[in-house]
């Protein structure tokens, strides 16, 4: 059985391709369109699926949409009705885009499916899930778990906004659910929009910023913003938030609150922005917790699997593994609305078509390397294509030149296999840096990635390595775990450094690796795994035999405002619009001294900074 999953029309529209209960591909549309958070219905994933598939469109049994337009559009229209008639400049331009487009949802996906083949009666293929049943089941279904919990949290799909369900088998059973306007992935936006970055797409910036602050407003928001329960249930005081109804996600009494208006976008960041940071990041964490205690002792699930925007919060994930409330934890790589595609597929496959699920005891997400690839003959005629100039390398030849030009200090970009689904670069679509440089996190945010300096990047570590680097011993292949380095690679700060506050932390060397070492002490760890990615993991293992050291700074191959590249040319302007020095594109090695000149781009300008 073919089922197609669609995720559109919000933010981070995307395609999944799932056949017989495997997920065969999956895409998010803004890598094609290079347009950042593309909303548009995907067309361009659509057809890679197929392709990849190797299926004609007439093939698939099934098309489901991850939500059900209608109640979206009741719960819009209720939330209007109740706060009337306060609202109403926001209703008078929401409402028109509602009847004119997103009303007739449906019509819309029938024609754009009708361009694959307009011989085709889509409206009898095609099914709507729940947005939040979608999200259970890209956690769940994946999962190498036969039964266990399941808890989504992001910002409101249709009117659910957290939810738990338990998973047994081939069926998912949602138990409770919290409702809009309460919702804890909306509240976390609102101090995203507050702190001068961008809704749904600068959350995870405020993560980063939190370890520069104090978390010295959690009280203030507890009294006044959001009222928790021990079971982790919470509502929130919707007379300090304008999401309701409004343009804006804060309004004049939440800026009273916190002392001003929100920070105006790209300029610069106080202790204020930084505190108020590490204040929501706490409340974050506290609702996390207590939740996942109380599904424990409501279920009995010994497993736990999270999926929705929150689960994104890899802060929060590594300290509910570290509690040992669950034995053990899975989170969808794609857990915001893209993965919805890939769960409103196979909810499709088990829920609706009654199809067994077969667990194997490991996660069937095959590492998220689920996009495109090129064969070596379509890099070079491509590159060729291009101008580029490079060079074609045996297998060991590539690893030892890639391996040589990071231990020598160089940022290589690295092009391979399969495009990852989900936000994080995991070693196919990935710029790469040796993490014991303590210059190596600012020249890549400020050289390569044209980025806010203070943001930190990750360590892709061997996992059998993991251990004997961070205080973690845990598979953690999709980035979404942190965990502090182990002390003995610790540095210990002088009572002078000790002193310093907020940003000025940033340039104090705190590990053997501080490329990859938060100001906190903590890292957001990838472990590198043989079995799901056998050419990074060889780098990996010859960086190691060169320099004793079993880690890379493992970031997005892309600049700020730029989505992740997909195909070899995006590779080629990427590595020329930067300083970045060398590029491996299959068995393809560029260096930079090499190209002409000519080609260089001006690339900062190129995307609209998110």
């Amino acid at each position: 059985m073919n089922v197609l999953g669609i995720a559109a029309y919000y933010h981070d529209a995307a395609a999944a391709l799932v056949y017989d209960g495997q997920i065969v591909a999956a895409a998010q549309e803004e890598r094609f369109t290079r347009k950042k958070h593309d909303s548009n219905f995907p067309i361009h994933a659509v057809r890679y699926c197929l392709h990849e598939g190797r299926l004609a469109p007439h093939e698939l049994d099934a098309v489901i949409f991850y939500e059900k337009p209608f109640l979206k559009f009741e719960r819009i229209l209720e939330t209007y009705f109740a706060f009337a008639p306060k609202g109403y400049t926001s209703f008078a331009k929401g409402i028109p885009v509602w009847i004119k487009d997103k009303l007739f949802q449906k019509r819309m996906i029938i024609d754009n499916l009708s361009t694959l083949d307009g011989t085709i009666s889509w409206k009898d293929k095609l099914l709507f899930s729940e947005h939040h049943l979608s999200h259970a089941a890209s956690a769940f279904y994946p999962s190498p778990f036969t039964s266990a919990a399941i808890l989504t949290a992001d910002g409101v799909g249709e009117w659910a906004t957290t939810s738990l369900a338990v998973g047994q088998g081939r069926d998912i059973c949602i138990i409770k659910e919290i409702h809009f306007p309460h919702s804890l992935g909306l509240l976390y936006s609102a101090f995203t929009y507050y702190t001068g970055f961008k809704v749904n797409s600068g959350e995870y910036k405020v993560m980063g910023l939190a370890p520069y602050g104090e978390p010295k407003y959690v009280h203030r928001i507890k009294d006044h913003l959001i009222d928790i329960k021990n079971d982790g249930s919470f509502r929130l005081n919707i007379e300090y938030f304008d999401y309701a109804t409004g343009l804006r996600m804060t309004n004049e009494r939440f800026h009273h609150l916190f002392g001003g208006p929100p920070r105006q976008p790209e300029s610069p960041l106080t202790q204020r922005e930084m505190d108020l940071a590490a204040s929501i990041q706490a409340v974050t964490e506290e609702v996390m917790l207590k939740l996942a205690r109380s599904i424990r002792q409501e279920t009995g699930e010994r497993h736990l699997c999270l999926a929705g925007g929150v689960a994104l919060n890899c802060v929060t994930n590594g300290k509910l593994l570290r509690t040992g409330i669950f034995d053990d934890l899975w989170i969808q790589p794609a857990a915001g609305d893209a993965g919805g595609a890939v769960g409103a597929a196979l909810a499709a496959y088990h829920l609706w078509a009654q199809r067994p699920r077969a667990v194997n005891g490991a996660d069937s997400m095959h590492g998220a390397y689920l996009g495109p690839a090129y064969s070596q003959q379509e890099i070079e005629e491509r590159l060729t294509a291009c101008g580029a100039r490079y060079e074609t390398l045996s297998d060991e030849a590539l690893l030892d030149a890639c391996a040589r030009r990071l231990a020598e200090g160089l940022a290589l970009g690295w092009h391979q296999g399969r495009m990852e689904f989900g936000p994080r670069a995991l070693g196919n679509r990935s710029i790469l840096g040796d993490p014991r440089s303590p210059t190596m996190q600012k020249i890549l945010n400020l050289k390569v990635k044209y980025r806010e300096s203070f943001r930190p990047f990750a360590p892709a570590v061997l996992r059998e390595d993991v251990a004997d680097w961070f205080e973690l011993d845990h598979d953690s292949p999709y980035m979404l775990l942190v965990a502090d380095v182990r002390k003995d690679h610790r540095m210990a700060m002088t009572d002078e450094q000790q002193k310093l506050f907020g940003i000025d932390k940033l340039n104090v060397p705190r590990s053997s690796i501080p490329a990859v070492t938060h100001v906190d002490y903590s890292a957001r760890i990838q472990t590198v795994h043989r079995e799901t990615n056998p050419r990074f993991y060889a780098l990996l293992s010859r960086f190691k035999q060169l320099t004793g050291c079993p880690v890379l700074v493992n970031t997005s191959f892309n600049i700020r405002g730029e989505p992740i590249v997909e195909s070899p040319e995006d590779a080629f302007r990427c590595f020329m619009g930067t300083e970045l020095d060398a590029l491996a594109i299959g068995n393809c090695f560029l260096e930079k001294r090499d190209q002409n000149s000519d080609l260089k781009q001006k690339y900062t300008t190129a995307f609209e900074p998110d």
